[in-house]
């Protein structure tokens, strides 16, 4: 972009006199504005047609200008006090939209005393450079090289000085991304400075270099950038601040042009020079505008301080008060901080825990997660990546020797990592007991249907070459409904809960058994790869041994006995029908005279394989 306007200038201050060349230049600048403002709404778009107004002005000054005498005194007629008039008119209006346009962006973003800052920086730089300049040229017509040329001019580079310090101040407070614009906006006005203070400075205006007249080519070269500066990202955007604090480079520099002031002043002086009202007056209003911007950032920063501590304070009471337990560890994983609530849910004092490595008292089974979470956070953190936070399940030790359920969230911290960790450890009985009230029987504490349908399909599923297939036996209890009508409905609950306990005892562990309803009840025989598991005839004549032995319920004992039905999977089979199965043979069981055992009459052919006599 700089490129391409500094070989535009150049070209055309070659083909173009300076009369006609930096007018059009000006037209340009103030069109790409105007259509830059109309694709912009709101204080983005008052802004640039501050800046409009102000290049035409501008504009209008620079044409008007050049028809008024060189030694920049009145001279007679009407017209030429006209003329001076609209150039006086120009000049001023130029400066002030000018500053009102950067005031516009100092406003878009950060409080008063941030706006009053940046206005106050802007007018140090100006003034600064202002008085070193008032300075040069004093000293120049004490050497006799004469005074400004041209009052007229010389307004123009007080324009160009005070309209560049307040944006050179306002592009040190924009995002690093934001500052293209910037620092373009700034280089134009720095051309336009050389190329104004060059005609009221004894050297002539005419001067060249290598054929390229000076004077014209840096004005049109920063009036293209002024064209160009809008359509730049950041050049029609809302102003936006790094930071509200002031780093100490900021801090430091905001000295910077008293110094200048002071050195320009203490130069003049021991060279013989006289100190006349006009350096006093710049100078002092620097001064002055460093107190008060001195002052200015003393309150934002009480106020910064203040605000700062109300919102710790506030977060203070909210982790305090919450029942999750917050921790902060560092990067070598020890714990840095532990919020109160770590004593009401775990019972350790949250001094005893820092210091602490991680994981804390974590139940064994739940490191693996735990450790590959913060590995992947800790792996971030070094490589400077601030990924996503983690959610983790695990158990953890507390001070009563009980084991908590804990849920945590694992995020990044400055100083490294942060767990919000919660006590679900109620809800998650909560959530086991309603699993098991859906999968059991309320009464006998056994499998349900539903579960016992599932764990025949599982076992179908996973079958194996060269192992025994699974069996079920289906088996009713014979002569219940007797003892539920004599004895009343909670013998018979009883009853039915003895009977379950007998035939846990009966099977291996590794077996399923399940109440179906009523007096009904199933259980599955799965055999594992390598094992030997006892024939499924001889475990239904165990369970039915179990099962005639009397009851002693209350002071009453009652008897009962159960068939037995037998059902072992082959190839092909679904659950439902090896179900069916074992429900034909137990009521084949019933039909020869209860208190029997019988097999499905399609394994008849396989009853070596199975085991069945």
């Amino acid at each position: 972009m700089l490129a391409a306007a500094l070989a535009a200038g150049v070209v055309a201050g070659v083909s173009l006199p300076v009369g006609v060349g930096v007018p059009a230049a000006y037209a340009l600048a103030a069109l790409s504005l105007f259509v830059r403002a109309r694709t912009t709404s709101g204080r983005v778009r008052l802004r640039l047609l501050l800046f409009v107004a102000a290049v035409a002005a501008g504009g209008l000054h620079h044409l008007l200008a050049h028809r008024l005498p060189a030694s920049g005194l009145p001279s007679a007629g009407l017209l030429q006090a006209v003329v001076q008039l609209l150039a006086a008119a120009g000049i001023v209006g130029c400066l002030g939209l000018s500053v009102a346009g950067l005031l516009v962006a100092a406003a878009d973003s950060g409080t008063v005393t941030t706006w009053v800052r940046r206005v106050l920086d802007g007018w140090m730089i100006a003034g600064s450079l202002i008085t070193l300049g008032w300075v040069l040229l004093q000293h120049r017509s004490a050497e006799g090289g004469g005074v400004p040329r041209s009052v007229p001019w010389l307004a123009r580079v007080v324009t160009d000085i005070v309209v560049l310090g307040l944006l050179v101040a306002l592009r040190y407070c924009q995002h690093p991304r934001e500052r293209t614009a910037g620092t373009l906006s700034a280089l134009a006005l720095v051309l336009l400075f050389l190329s104004d203070a060059a005609r009221v400075l004894p050297a002539p205006a005419e001067a060249t270099w290598c054929g390229v007249p000076l004077v014209g080519s840096c004005a049109m070269t920063g009036l293209f950038l002024v064209a160009a500066v809008p359509w730049l990202p950041g050049g029609a955007d809302v102003m936006s601040v790094d930071q509200r604090m002031m780093p100490v480079v900021g801090v430091v520099a905001s000295f910077v042009p008293v110094a200048v002031c002071a050195l320009a002043l203490a130069a003049h002086t021991l060279s013989g020079g006289r100190v006349d009202p006009g350096m006093m007056v710049l100078a002092g209003s620097v001064l002055v505008a460093l107190g008060v911007r001195q002052a200015v950032v003393h309150a934002d920063h009480l106020r910064v301080t203040s605000d700062a501590a109300a919102q710790g304070e506030r977060y203070r009471t909210l982790v305090d008060g919450s029942r999750d337990v917050i921790t902060i560890a560092d990067l070598d994983c020890r714990v840095r901080y532990a919020s109160p609530a770590a004593l009401t849910v775990f019972g350790y004092r949250p001094g005893d825990l820092v210091g602490a490595p991680l994981p804390l008292y974590c139940h064994p089974q739940d490191l693996p997660p735990l450790r590959q979470a913060i590995e992947n956070l800790l792996r971030e953190a070094r490589s400077g990546i601030r990924g996503p936070v983690r959610y983790v399940s695990c158990r953890v030790l507390a001070a009563d020797g009980q084991w908590r359920h804990v849920e945590s969230t694992i995020g990044h911290h400055p100083e490294g990592m942060i767990f919000s960790s919660r006590d679900v450890t109620e809800r998650t009985r909560h959530q086991e007991q309603l699993e098991r009230l859906a999968y059991h029987d309320t009464l006998t504490g056994l499998a349900n249907r539903g579960l016992f349908a599932d764990r025949v399909a599982h076992a179908l599923r996973k079958r194996s070459v060269g192992t025994r297939p699974p069996a079920v036996l289906f088996l009713d209890l014979d002569g219940f409904k007797s003892v539920n009508d004599s004895l009343g409905h909670a013998a018979g609950d009883a009853l039915l809960v003895h009977a379950a306990r007998r035939l846990r005892t009966s099977v291996r562990d590794s077996d399923t058994v399940a109440r179906l309803g009523g007096d009904e009840f199933a259980v599955l025989l799965e055999a594992e790869a390598g094992t030997c598991p006892p024939p499924a005839m001889e475990v239904a004549e165990r369970i039915l041994s179990a099962l005639t032995v009397p009851y002693r319920i209350g002071g009453t004992s009652a008897a009962v006995s159960a068939s037995i039905g037998i059902a072992v999977a082959t190839a092909g089979m679904t659950p439902e029908e090896l179900l069916d199965h074992a429900d034909q043979a137990m009521y084949a069981a019933k039909a020869a005279g209860k208190c029997g055992i019988r097999v499905h009459l399609a394994l008849q052919e396989q009853s070596q394989e199975v085991g069945l006599p």
